[in-house]
């Protein structure tokens, strides 16, 4: 069964609430995805240094591209521990960090 976007984001947003702050969801080899405390945040990694770049929204187009794919990542998800996604979290005002 392919799942919707929402369907997906809900699944990944539970997964991901339940474990530690700095934990991000390992999408692909240049995407990941972290809960900041309200949302799924997707982001690519930079090429060079691996560190997170920049944020992108993964409905709409880039959701029907990684569909197939991402539906069955969700059955087997990879995860990770990224310290610079905690000192983000840190550094988040009160009602931004959850």
């Amino acid at each position: 069964m392919k799942l919707t976007f929402d369907q997906f984001n809900t699944k990944l947003s539970t997964l991901l609430r339940d474990l530690m702050p700095c934990t991000t969801a390992d999408l692909t080899d240049t995407a990941i995805a972290y809960w900041d405390g309200r949302r799924v945040v997707y982001c690519y990694l930079d090429d060079d240094s691996g560190l997170i770049d920049e944020e992108f929204d993964l409905g709409g187009r880039s959701w029907d591209e990684w569909r197939e794919y991402l539906t069955q990542w969700i059955e087997a998800p990879k995860f990770s521990m990224r310290p610079e996604v905690q000192d983000w979290l840190n550094d988040a005002p009160p009602d931004a960090a959850g």
